[in-house]
């Protein structure tokens, strides 16, 4: 493969919302899924859908669904598992991931990831955000693993491990950094003003 795999990260309880599936929400003509969808095709090889619960809601986009393999909610990690094990079943050695809920990440997100980590000699890598005062903000459910880390990051999820900044810093993860401008691209829906925000932000989008 010439490409890493994607996986879109859509176990988030969405309690801010009302609950649901975020991805589910309506967002320029389609749903928030629908434009992810679309930024990370061109990126990847292939793309699944990492949620759980009854599959066949997201059955009209024709994607593998992973659930967690990890009992409970254990966050964005035990999506990036899931991920990494349909991976290896299909001989893949990379994957990338992107949350389900921020429609807008960079068209260039796959692309700058590798170059980090291949500037630092490493496998991992995550996007951060540059900020001018607190300096680059990481956003841990947007990154390049490696498969071979996979029975790592499964012992890691057993012994209670939930922050993913945790789990990479131990792994020396490279860090590729985006400038907010016009605005975060990493922004994301949480709330209902969030999808308003996000509705108007599509006028300045490419």
């Amino acid at each position: 493969m010439t490409k890493p795999l994607g996986v879109i990260l859509a176990g988030g309880k969405a309690t801010r919302m009302g609950g649901g599936d975020k991805g589910l929400l309506p967002l320029g003509g389609g749903t928030l899924l629908d434009q992810v969808i679309d930024r990370m095709s061109p990126q990847v090889e292939a793309i699944a859908l990492n949620a759980n619960g009854d599959a066949s809601r997201f059955a009209s986009w024709g994607l593998p669904v992973l659930p967690d393999s990890i009992e409970g909610f254990a966050g964005p990690l035990a999506g990036v598992l899931a991920g990494l094990d349909w991976a290896a079943e299909l001989g893949a050695s990379q994957v990338v991931t992107a949350a389900a809920d921020t429609p807008f990440f960079p068209h260039d997100l796959v692309a700058r990831l590798e170059k980090a980590a291949s500037a630092q000699n490493v496998t991992l890598a995550l996007a951060a955000t540059r900020d001018p005062d607190r300096g680059a903000m990481w956003q841990p459910t947007f990154g390049l693993w490696p498969v071979d880390l996979r029975d790592d990051l499964r012992a890691a999820l057993s012994d209670g491990l939930r922050k993913v900044v945790l789990w990479t810093e131990k792994h020396n993860a490279a860090r590729a950094v985006f400038d907010p401008d016009p605005f975060d691209p990493f922004f994301n829906v949480n709330t209902p003003e969030d999808l308003a925000h996000a509705r108007s932000l599509q006028e300045i989008t490419p």
